[in-house]
């Protein structure tokens, strides 16, 4: 018997883990918690959960021109789910930190106008949500169990911190707005993989291979068979030359050092050794008496 679109939704949530919420719950959250379970962490139901995402849908759908909707997730492991919902369904995705000021500050470059805003956490996304109240956006986020809703309009419970999660809530999001707007039927498969939803770390977008690094010249040659430069002759790194050989051979021998101890030879002293000794002064005075005798 083949399974209803909500029972295989529910089903992938579950596989995604999008019940699991943590071990605080929110008062205000308390209405979508199933149960509490031994270790202490609330289980969200799940059949809330899609009924709150067809709540969504039909508000997405509502607004004429998708540009009017920002879909936003400062959390990284919603960046990639945000920019794809924002590609299937013609949102404007902001993905990453948002700049304070975006929805309120109108001399800025980034300065948006959304007629509705859709955010991953409210947690992380704090100023999002609070400059929406200030300009009056309607807001949809989704929320855990100790998520805080001051200034969320609808509120869609499901676990925000696991990757799997995230992209499939989106992707389900995604494919129920496609339906809702004739362009996908209801009882045809969407081909867009769910995968493409999930967080990738960067480790896994490299293409295999690509960190090996060329040889240089192309063939595995060794370095000492490279061609010498012009004028200089082609000397070998080979181990198997005797020592002595390569560089050092044609180099001249440095001449021998002079032994400054030595004595001069006769007859070979030349430069300074050549000048004559000076004479040996003559005292003028032979005693003190005739020194005093001019004075």
């Amino acid at each position: 018997m083949a399974l209803s679109q909500k029972e295989s939704d529910i089903q992938l949530m579950l596989a995604a883990s999008c019940h699991l919420g943590t071990k605080n719950c929110d008062y205000q959250m308390e209405r979508y918690v199933y149960r509490r379970r031994l270790d202490g962490i609330y289980v969200i139901n799940l059949g809330k959960t899609w009924e709150k995402l067809q709540l969504a849908a039909r508000i997405i759908v509502a607004i004429e021109n998708p540009q009017d909707i920002v879909v936003q997730s400062a959390r990284p492991y919603g960046q990639r789910a945000v920019l794809k919902f924002a590609q299937y369904t013609g949102a404007k995705a902001l993905a990453g930190r948002h700049t304070p000021g975006t929805f309120t500050n109108q001399i800025q470059k980034v300065f948006e106008e959304p007629r509705l805003l859709l955010l991953t956490d409210p947690r992380t996304d704090h100023q999002p949500i609070k400059e929406s109240a200030y300009v009056n956006i309607p807001t949809i986020a989704f929320c855990d169990t100790d998520s805080p809703l001051p200034y969320v309009d609808i509120a869609i419970p499901a676990n925000n911190k696991a990757k799997h999660s995230i992209g499939v809530l989106y992707w389900i999001l995604a494919r129920m707005v496609l339906q809702m707007r004739s362009t996908l039927l209801p009882g045809q498969p969407w081909d867009v993989m769910v995968d493409l939803f999930f967080y990738r770390e960067p480790e896994e977008t490299k293409e295999p291979g690509e960190e090996d690094a060329a040889d240089y010249g192309g063939d595995n040659q060794a370095y000492g068979a490279l061609p010498a430069p012009g004028g200089v002759p082609d000397q070998s790194w080979d181990e198997s030359a005797p020592a002595g050989a390569g560089f050092g051979q044609d180099a001249p021998a440095p001449p021998a050092a002079d032994d400054w101890g030595a004595a001069p030879a006769a007859g070979a002293a030349d430069g300074w050794d050549a000048a004559p000794a000076p004479a040996p002064q003559q005292a003028q005075f032979a005693s003190a008496d005739q020194f005093g005798a001019q004075y």
